[in-house]
């Protein structure tokens, strides 16, 4: 059984097209399936619709609606939770991962892969979008030693076995396309295609895409800590380095000279306090995610299920 799992978050305007493509879609799987919508807490028509499509289409399509918004990655784990079928799809709602590649990465998890990553092909979104995007793939890369090359998109493959691993990880900032790895055996990437969303605006905000990439980061590796510790060695290096500039300038053109270097030190304290700036803040985001699994709250609340007996 296949079970396709999408997050929901105000997309009232794509959710009839999207059922459409699914269903049409996973028709031609030749096995059974189920096509889960989580409804993220959207302030639209977006769980009427579910709830009507659940109805409409008994046994094919779940819906699971949350009492507010959690955000993508938690909503998808509500889906994870209700899944039914051995090879599970996850993909987003705004249309821009055509339901029609679902065959591709079925048939690659038939061949007896845990999880089936994807590459977008001629991706539809701005610079803004892809030059980040393209810096935190390097970066989770190089971390993870995992060489996947878009962990961006959300189309992508899991098998049961993974998805259950998951389910039994209980910290509360998650970025499931690198969790799902650390439980993967088998791994593989295809390219998929891209599309213009079919209607409306992306629903990640500048801060929410901060906020992702924070995640992804601080989820996976304490490296951006050890890359603290080596710039600050750097800088401290450095400083001491200008200090005997400093003194050795000093001696052999005096104290006259010396005076013109207060602007010098300056900068070179301004430095050393960014430094220490920067260092609070990434301790912040780690302590603050420790703060969070500490307490030990669920990562969402189901307000109710349709379409399930």
């Amino acid at each position: 059984m296949v079970s396709v799992v999408i997050p929901v978050f105000n997309e009232q305007g794509n959710l009839d097209e999207l059922i459409r493509r699914c269903i049409a879609a996973c028709d031609g799987l030749q096995s059974p399936y189920e096509v889960i919508l989580i409804d993220d807490g959207s302030r639209d028509r977006s769980a009427e619709i579910i709830t009507a499509a659940s109805e409409n289409h008994k046994g094919k399509i779940v819906g699971i609606l949350l009492n507010r918004n959690y955000g993508q990655h938690s909503a998808i784990m509500a889906g994870f939770a209700h899944v039914r079928g051995e090879w599970i799809v996850t993909l987003d709602a705004d249309l821009q991962n055509p339901p029609e590649e679902i065959s591709s990465i079925v048939a690659k998890m038939r061949d007896g892969y845990d999880v089936v990553g994807t590459v977008r092909q001629n991706r539809q979104d701005s610079f803004l979008r892809t030059i980040p995007s393209g810096i935190v793939n390097r970066i989770v890369q190089k971390s993870t030693g995992v060489l996947m090359h878009d962990y961006g998109c959300m189309l992508r493959g899991y098998s049961r076995e993974v998805v259950q691993a998951m389910l039994q990880c209980p910290e509360r900032s998650t970025f499931i396309p690198v969790l799902a790895n650390a439980f993967a055996h088998k791994v593989i990437e295809i390219p998929v295609g891209h599309s213009e969303r079919f209607i409306g605006d992306s629903k990640y905000s500048f801060w929410k895409l901060i906020n992702l990439q924070f995640d992804l980061l601080t989820s996976i590796t304490t490296f951006p800590l050890r890359l603290l510790s080596i710039f600050g060695g750097i800088i401290s290096v450095f400083g001491i380095g200008l200090g005997l500039l400093i003194l050795i300038l000093r001696i052999f053109w005096g104290s006259e000279w010396a005076a013109q270097g207060v602007f010098t030190l300056f900068a070179i304290l301004f430095v050393l306090i960014g430094a220490q700036f920067v260092g609070l803040g990434l301790l912040g985001e780690y302590i603050g995610r420790i703060y969070q699994d500490v307490r030990d709250r669920p990562r969402y609340f189901v307000r109710s299920i349709v379409g399930r007996d």
